[in-house]
């Protein structure tokens, strides 16, 4: 593992495509910082973190032969990468909101932002962001139910063994895209996933209006699919809709 530390940065994700740009990076290359200004989440939305205090990291990793159509797969791999080192710190009831964020006890614990280089109809590379929120307590100016290590366990972690082990489990989980398990992949997915065959209340952010519903799975184009009450099935992407 090629390791760069950095103090503060607009956004480590930002900073790893730019090196990527300029020069040959080995395969995950990872970049960490103590403090992101600018920490980018989904759909250009803010990742907010306190320096010093959780972990802040990017990561260059490289494909031979990814069909760009069968991107969901990465999502799937990171995801329960991440999910498997929280299971082993035994952070409590834990899930996978769909696209990708991590829960523990309905709370935000974890963010991943994935951002792939395509080239004829491949995927060559891509930059995978993630942030565990670990040793920050405080989190009062954030609008959501957020939450972390420390809150949940009541110690502090030490954040270069969770990089470790982090890095560790993604090199086994992205191993499935192309070793013809990646079925595999979705199966486990889904078997985490928040509010899965769960009768919910949604609401359809393009319409405004509100839905009840149930997740029954995540389409080849990564949509969520929800099934409605007159048992037809309505794909949805990012930001398309919300759980009220």
């Amino acid at each position: 593992m090629n390791l760069i530390k950095l103090d503060a940065i607009d956004s480590t994700n930002s900073f790893l495509k730019e090196l990527a740009q300029k020069s040959n990076l080995t395969n995950y290359t990872v970049v960490v910082a103590n403090y992101q200004k600018k920490g980018k989440g989904q759909m250009g939305s803010q990742w907010d973190s306190k320096p010093g205090e959780n972990l802040l990291c990017s990561v260059y990793v490289e494909f031979n032969d990814f069909l760009a159509t069968e991107q969901v797969l990465l999502n799937y791999a990171v995801s329960i990468a991440v999910y498997n080192v929280l299971i082993d710190y035994e952070v409590p009831k834990l899930s996978i909101k769909w696209p990708n964020d991590i829960l523990s006890l309905n709370h935000k614990i974890s963010g991943i932002l994935i951002e792939p280089v395509m080239q004829q109809g491949r995927i060559i590379s891509a930059v995978i962001g993630i942030g565990i929120n670990v040793n920050q307590m405080d989190f009062s100016t954030s609008k959501k139910q957020i939450t972390s290590l420390k809150f949940l366990k009541g110690i502090d972690f030490n954040l270069d063994e969770l990089l470790q082990s982090l890095i560790e489990e993604l090199k086994i989980q992205i191993a499935y895209i192309t070793n013809t398990k990646s079925n595999v992949l979705k199966k486990r997915y889904l078997d985490v996933l928040y509010k899965h065959n769960v009768p919910s209340m949604f609401m359809d952010q393009q319409l405004q209006t509100r839905f009840m519903g149930k997740i029954v799975g995540v389409a080849s184009t990564g949509k969520i699919q929800i099934q409605l009450e007159d048992e037809t099935i309505k794909e949805f992407g990012v930001k398309e809709v919300a759980f009220v």
